[in-house]
C-alpha cells in the first residue's frame, strides 16, 4: 500500500516504512522528529520545476505533467520504491508543502499504484 502523508503531521505505526520525497529538508523539523526511514530527495522535482510551481503560477495540470517527464528519467527510483512497498507493505510518501491535495507526493503515489 502506497500513501501520502505531511512529514510535519505526527507519524504513527499505520504509516509503516516513511519516505521523504522532497528535494530539500522540512524547514524547522529536526531529523529525529521527522522519524523518516529513508529520505529519496532524488525522485523529488528538479529545483527548476520546483521553484516554477512554487513561484509562479500554480498550475497543477502542468506541474504533473512535467513532473511525470521528469520521472520516465528515474525509473531505477520508481523501481526501488515499488520494490520498498513489497518488502515492507505500507510505505508512506512524506511531503513537506501545506498543500496537501497539489504535492509531488500524489503524482508519484498515483505513478506507483499505476493509476495516470
Amino acid at each position: 500500500m502506497i500513501q501520502t502523508k505531511r512529514v510535519y503531521a505526527k507519524a504513527s505505526k499505520e504509516d509503516g516504512f516513511r519516505i521523504l520525497v522532497d528535494r530539500l529538508w522540512p524547514r524547522g523539523l529536526a531529523k529525529e522528529k521527522a522519524h523518516v526511514d529513508l529520505w529519496m530527495k532524488e525522485i523529488a522535482p528538479s529545483d527548476e520545476l520546483r521553484r516554477w510551481f512554487h513561484h509562479e503560477d500554480q498550475d497543477w495540470p502542468e506541474f504533473v505533467k512535467r513532473y511525470e517527464i521528469e520521472l520516465n528519467g528515474k525509473k531505477e527510483l520508481i523501481s526501488e520504491l515499488k520494490k520498498l512497498a513489497k518488502e515492507h507493505g505500507v510505505v508512506t510518501l512524506l511531503y513537506g508543502s501545506k498543500d496537501e491535495k497539489q504535492n509531488q507526493s500524489l503524482v508519484l503515489a498515483k505513478l506507483l499504484k499505476g493509476k495516470k
